[in-house]
This record gives structure tokens, sequence and C-alpha cells, in this order.
């Protein structure tokens, strides 16, 4: 390597100032006898000609800092990066995606920088972000004081085969009550694929709700083998659920809510269109499945950058291919 340090300049000076000669420099410090002629010939007093250390290291820092860097953040790749964001592709899945694709690309952290440069000078980008630079609640920081839903089956006598994410047909469900508690919207996901459903209730009273999944899940029912829900009283009516559909219905423990992290984490996707101050009323049910559509369709990290509808694809007609990292 020809790159000279500061404390080698040090003992080029030095070792000048002895009459040394090329050789003998380049020698003891370890480097060709041109790198010393071209290092002697740059660096010293353009009037005296004079080698000093000081000087030397002041040129190499300036040379160093006027060199033109190499730019990776081009405006190509800045408009796939914006094209995606506009899909609402968080900047890890926009990084995976565009390597996946074999195109150019830049880090997850210089995405971040560039959304909030953009959020700096009053641009859009940062809307399309997940969370839009909000925090995350520590979890398990507020609990609710919801009850024991009645012959209930605890998480704990769940399958450990659902753990292990390897099949379709394992459901988590949820609801994401709208503006001053009016209507909802009930998610359903496969643990396996993360394919997601998304269906408008009009309102969180049990039998709304169980209804709502049952003809919600009508297509899935040959496939379907497990459902877990929270503790919420919207799932009281749990049994007419696997009667209808045929499969075994369990309950994650009261406040542990990673216990559904796959529906926790798609519910955070769900309400980046869908904010806790929407007024439910106002969308409709083609709304509700477009989003669906889009989220089923989005390129995830968890499945190497491709998407749920591609691995559910893969889970029912070709059990030996395994995309969960």
């Amino acid at each position: 390597m020809s790159h000279i340090t500061k404390e080698q300049r040090y003992t080029i000076y030095c070792l000048l100032k002895s009459d040394c000669s090329k050789s003998f420099i380049a020698k003891t410090i370890g480097k060709d006898k041109s790198v010393i002629s071209r290092e002697i010939k740059r660096n010293s007093d353009s009037r005296s000609g004079e080698y000093r250390y000081d000087l030397a290291q002041r040129k190499a820092d300036d040379r160093h800092k006027n060199k033109p860097k190499k730019v990776h953040f081009t405006k190509g790749v800045k408009s796939n990066v914006d094209d995606l964001l506009k899909e609402d592709y968080s900047p890890e899945q926009i990084v995976g995606t565009l390597k996946k694709q074999g195109k150019a690309t830049v880090s997850v952290e210089r995405i971040y920088q560039y959304i909030w440069h953009d959020k700096k000078h009053k641009g859009m980008l940062f809307m399309h972000l997940r969370n839009q630079g909000r925090k995350y609640r520590k979890r398990g920081a507020k609990k609710d004081k919801r009850g024991i839903i009645k012959d209930r089956v605890g998480i704990e006598k769940r399958p450990q085969i659902v753990e292990s994410r390897k099949r379709f047909g394992d459901l988590e469900v949820d609801l994401i009550i709208g503006k001053n508690h009016e209507q909802a919207m009930l998610t359903i996901n496969d643990r396996a694929s993360g394919m997601l459903k998304i269906r408008k209730v009009a309102s969180k009273e049990a039998k709304v709700v169980s209804k709502a999944i049952v003809e919600e899940l009508s297509e899935w029912i040959p496939y379907i083998k497990t459902i877990t829900a929270d503790n919420g009283k919207e799932f009281a009516d749990h049994k007419f659920v696997a009667e209808q559909l045929g499969v075994d219905y369990y309950f994650a423990r009261p406040y542990h809510s990673w216990e559904r992290g796959s529906n926790e984490n798609l519910n955070g996707l769900v309400r980046q269109y869908f904010k806790k101050s929407s007024d439910f009323k106002s969308i409709t049910n083609e709304q509700v499945k477009s989003i669906e559509s889009k989220l089923n369709k989005r390129s995830r990290k968890r499945y190497k950058y491709e998407n749920p509808i591609f691995v559910m694809e893969k889970l029912l007609f070709n059990q030996e291919v395994a995309f969960i990292t």
C-alpha cells in the first residue's frame, strides 16, 4: 500500500535531514523507492524545495479533502429509492429489494439520512415510513383491563409446530380500532407466509367479529389449522369460529402481545394507512382490499425479499423450500 502516514512522514523528514538516500528511506519504512520520490516531490515546500513533515501532512490532507468523492447515491439510485418509498417500502426493504433485483443501492442508514434531510426541507418522504419517526412504546408498559375469555385455551397448549412457522394455516387475529372507538378493522395473518387479510367490521361486538372472521376465511378453510388471538372480549365467541372453520383456537397470555408478534407487526403496517385518528366510516371496503393487496405484494426481509403471496404458494405447493431467515 502506497499511503504514507503522519508518522512515516516524520521518519522521512528525519532521515532526509541525516542525508540518507531515498533507497534507504524506502527500506526503513517499508515502501517502494518510487513512493518516497513521489512523496518528496508532491509535498515539499514549492519555494525552498525543503521537505518538512508538518507541511507534507497539510498538503496531503488538503489533497484528500478536495479530491472528488465517488458518488454512490446517484440520481438513478435516488429515483429507485423514491419509487419504493412511495410504495411504502421501509429503507431496509428498499435495500433488500434493490439488491435482489441486481440494482445499485446505498445503506439503510443513508436512506434514512436522505429522508430526514428531505423532511428538514419540507419534503414529505417521511410520511411513507411506517412510524413516521415516532418512537415505539415500550413493550408491556401499559396494560389493559380486559378479562379472561370463558373456555379459552391458552397458547401454552398450542402445538409446538406453530412456533416453527414451517406450514401455512396457523393464523393470528386482532382488531384495529377506529376513531372514537367506532367501527374497527379485523386483521388476520398467516404466521409462516405473512399473508394478510383485512376486513372492516361495524363494531367490536363478539358476534359481529366472529361472523366476520368466518366469512373472511371461507376460502382458506382447507388450509387453516390454528387461530391465535389476544384476550379482548371481541374474541369471546371463539367457539363459533372454531366450529365453523374446523380449527383449534388459542389465546395468548394476558399482556403478552409479543406472543402474536407477526400480527402486531402487520398491524403496524396497516396503521400506516389507517391511522388511530382515522374515521373508519369514511373508508370503503374497496380501499381496505386495495391496502390488503398492496401489503401482500410487498417484499419482506424475513422472506429474503420475496413477497407473502410467493411464500404462501411455495409453502402450499413446495414444502421443501424455506424462506424465513
